[in-house]
């Protein structure tokens, strides 16, 4: 086991001594060291080359933000992970800056200082060997020119995280290629929950790094899923999101095109800069709805705005949880004069238990009626268009799921 060097700075001697209680019961960190002024830190840290710096931002004389700059310089192996009672924005923004990677608001758990230590780094490590070349184990692939397929609904509630997940693992398992899941719902996102996933990278990880120029860093944040799917995770707290700018977003989504064969985008439920970035890079846009007024009226502006931007042909509209006693579908069709491309049937014990487990259903319920329609959904969104020998015009798949709610028209 590889041991996490672990260096401590703050003014406060009970501060510093409650958090080597708290690593203390850690097997695989060890603190090597502590300061109670920024000066001393600089000094003691450039000899001692700590793997993580806790470093508070009320320090006397220098402050915390003067020293992890000059630390970063320094040492720009060491991850700096800034702790204070001030959790505004505009400290966060100023700490990044500075060359911190992460952001601890007193008070905090030792669960949380633990998991922020390894996750630190974790992607300290792997930026280290990204950049002497070892980790690049893509670098001589070929370039794919993968297909954005995004999930969006400006109303929240319509299960469009749960499809999202699903769906991107069956299209990698109905089409045996590349998938790489986006988390967009940068203030609120949900993915790595419904996957299980504990302790990654995220976004707000990513974007300190200069991937305009170097978009292969992209790859160090990428978790790998047990399905085979990789995924990006949304920042793990809301005040993070601010740090990802839509010129982020439009390198990330470009790259991660080249890499994959499928990128599949989660988005958050607003009009946002990123957003309508994405839909205009998506190939389909999947627009999630259910069977209620308010959904309905969100719906039809969403088919105004996108057709407006001349997006009406990448929409495919999918009905979440049908139930017999909402609005049927022939009604939605009228209302929308746009027919739905799936329809998939409530069952809420299904999802509930999966989603509480951490494990999709398309795994762990396979032959459920729920999981059966995402399969069907995940074939029509991986197949490719035919092209009419005759014409030459591109002509759209069957629909292979309107069988599946032709009863309740």
């Amino acid at each position: 086991m590889q041991q996490i060097r672990v260096f401590i700075v703050d003014d406060a001697q009970n501060t510093r001594e409650d958090i080597k209680r708290f690593l203390y019961f850690e097997e695989d960190m060890e603190v090597v060291g502590e300061a109670s002024t920024g000066e001393e830190a600089v000094s003691l840290c450039k000899d001692g080359k700590p793997d993580v710096i806790l470093m508070d931002i009320n320090l006397p004389g220098m402050d915390g933000i003067q020293a992890s700059e000059q630390i970063s310089l320094l040492l720009p192996e060491a991850a700096i992970v800034i702790i204070s009672i001030q959790g505004e924005q505009e400290y966060l923004k100023k700490a990044m800056a500075a060359g911190a990677r992460d952001y601890l608001v007193k008070p905090f758990t030792s669960m949380e200082l633990a998991e922020t230590v390894r996750r630190v780094c974790a992607f300290a490590r792997k930026k280290r060997l990204h950049l002497v070349g070892e980790e690049k184990p893509n670098a001589k692939v070929r370039a794919k020119n993968g297909k954005i397929i995004t999930l969006f609904s400006t109303k929240g509630g319509v299960g469009k995280t749960t499809v999202a997940c699903n769906l991107a693992i069956a299209i990698a398992a109905e089409s045996l290629k590349d998938v790489v899941l986006v988390d967009l719902d940068l203030q609120g996102g949900d993915v790595s929950v419904i996957l299980n996933f504990n302790n990654v990278q995220t976004i707000a990880d990513l974007v300190q790094e200069d991937i305009e120029n170097d978009p292969t860093v992209t790859d160090t944040c990428l978790s790998a899923h047990f399905s085979g799917v990789n995924v990006l995770s949304a920042p793990a707290s809301p005040e993070q999101a601010e740090l990802v700018t839509p010129q982020h977003i439009n390198s990330l989504i470009g790259y991660l095109k080249t890499r994959f064969d499928f990128v599949v985008v989660d988005t958050a439920p607003h009009y946002s800069e990123i957003n309508l970035n994405v839909l205009e890079m998506s190939d389909s846009v999947v627009v999630m709805l259910a069977q209620d007024l308010p959904t309905l009226k969100h719906t039809r502006s969403t088919i105004e705005v996108l057709s407006a931007l001349n997006h009406r042909e990448k929409i495919n509209l999918v009905l979440n949880r049908l139930r017999s006693d909402g609005i049927s579908v022939k009604e939605l069709e009228k209302s929308l004069d746009l027919a739905l491309a799936a329809a998939i049937p409530t069952d809420d014990r299904t999802v509930l238990q999966s989603v509480n487990k951490g494990q999709p259903f398309v795994l762990g319920q396979k032959s459920s009626r729920v999981s059966e329609c995402i399969f069907e959904l995940a074939k029509m969104m991986s197949r490719e268009k035919k092209t009419d020998q005759n014409t030459s015009k591109i002509t759209a798949p069957m629909n292979p799921i309107k069988k599946l709610f032709s009863l309740s028209r």
